[in-house]
């Protein structure tokens, strides 16, 4: 019998393991699908994210992360956001006396990390068969093997299967857009600033990556971008020089998909014996790269109010009860992750969209957020997570 079984061991879940192993409780984790190993000759991969300061204290607390620095990463210590150049707010983490704003890390080399700390626990089981049945108190797997736990995480993604046998339902929608990820090679050094244009048609992104690798990210129609991406890289290459703005140094086109756009939040994060965390319980529009970083806030509030619960309860019946301490949890992250989706689309609306009074409006503050010190320290702040 388990204390805890966490179905799913990408970032958030393999995160929230290695700090229930921590606090000495037995954990399984349920995570068929292995990351392949890291290889220094390797391309970085399609999918990236930017990991908060705040994520990243996260990691270390958690012994993960001198294994993702072992492997690779992009520090960047500057953000720029404009909707043209006469309105333009540049972010610097010097202004905050701070190295970096965050790091632009492959979600491979992030679950690398952790899974290799999470090896080193005794007291963490690693299951590489599906949940093919997840019942209150039994996970049965695709081997046959059946998991008993006291208790059950839903780390599993946005289609998650605990909170469908939670019977815990979500509101949300798709958006009409889709995103196109492009992976380049520069004919520049690494480099240390991310930026991000918006126009009527979307924001454009670029993502710097190790060794001049870099990433961009185009938000298109879906029928827009179901064309790009049919094109050569060459012609490829040409229509992003065509549209992106010249901050974008010389380049070549590597690789490219698409990744759906969807907003989806879960009605409630618990049920019984079962909390959701990471997308299981929200999804966000990516256009702040917030998603994984809202992940691992989940994992340190959680951490953080069962180790309370160890400390003042007078013995583990506390895991059996658990609705107390996780309303608490639910009240704390739900709210949270509630404004940040809400920001988002705020933002997103305002933004692409060719609207003269609303052009004049967002133009109007870009300028005063780069012209307002104390404003910009306190969006970089909430960016970095040292809110």
């Amino acid at each position: 019998m388990f204390d805890i079984c966490v179905i799913g061991g990408g970032m958030v879940g393999s995160a929230l393991a290695i700090g229930l192993g921590k606090l000495g409780l037995e954990v399984a984790v349920v995570e068929p699908k292995k990351p392949k190993p890291f290889d220094v000759s390797q391309q970085p991969d399609m999918r990236v994210s930017a990991i908060s300061l705040t994520s990243g204290k996260l990691m270390s607390d958690l012994g993960a992360w001198d294994n993702i620095q072992a492997m690779r990463l992009c520090p960047y210590s500057r953000l720029a956001v404009w909707d043209n150049r006469s309105c333009r707010t540049d972010f610097d983490s010097a202004d905050l006396g701070q190295p970096y704003l965050g790091h632009i890390i492959e979600n491979r080399i992030v679950q690398l990390g952790l899974q290799q700390e999470l090896s080193t626990y005794e007291n963490i089981h690693l299951f590489t068969d599906d949940a093919i049945s997840v019942k209150l108190g039994q996970i049965t797997l695709s081997s046959g093997k059946t998991i008993q736990a006291k208790f059950l995480v839903g780390a599993d993604g946005a289609q998650s299967k605990v909170r469908e046998a939670a019977n815990i339902g979500v509101q949300g929608w798709q958006y009409k857009q889709q995103a196109l990820g492009i992976k380049i090679k520069t004919n520049e050094p690494q480099q240390d600033i991310t930026w991000q244009q918006f126009t009527p048609d979307g924001p454009m992104a670029y993502l710097p990556l190790f060794d001049g690798y870099g990433s961009l990210v185009w938000y298109q129609s879906i029928e827009q971008t179901r064309l790009l991406k049919g094109l050569s890289k060459t012609k490829l290459k040409q229509q992003i020089q065509q549209h992106f703005p010249n901050d974008l140094v010389d380049f070549e086109v590597l690789d490219v998909a698409s990744f759906g756009l969807t907003r989806m939040h879960a009605n409630q994060y618990f049920k019984g014996n079962t909390v959701l965390v990471g997308d299981a319980a929200h999804t966000i529009n990516p256009l702040a790269g917030q998603g994984v970083n809202l992940g691992f806030k989940d994992v340190s509030v959680l951490l953080n109010i069962i180790e309370k619960q160890q400390t003042e309860a007078t013995s583990d019946t506390w895991l059996l009860r658990p609705e107390s301490w996780l309303k608490e949890y639910e009240k704390n992250r739900r709210n949270d992750n509630l404004v940040m989706m809400s920001a988002m689309d705020v933002l997103y609306a305002t933004f692409s969209n060719n609207s003269t009074p609303l052009k004049v409006l967002r133009n109007l503050g870009l300028k005063l957020a780069n012209a307002s010190g104390p404003l910009k320290k306190q969006a970089m702040k909430y960016a970095m997570g040292l809110r």
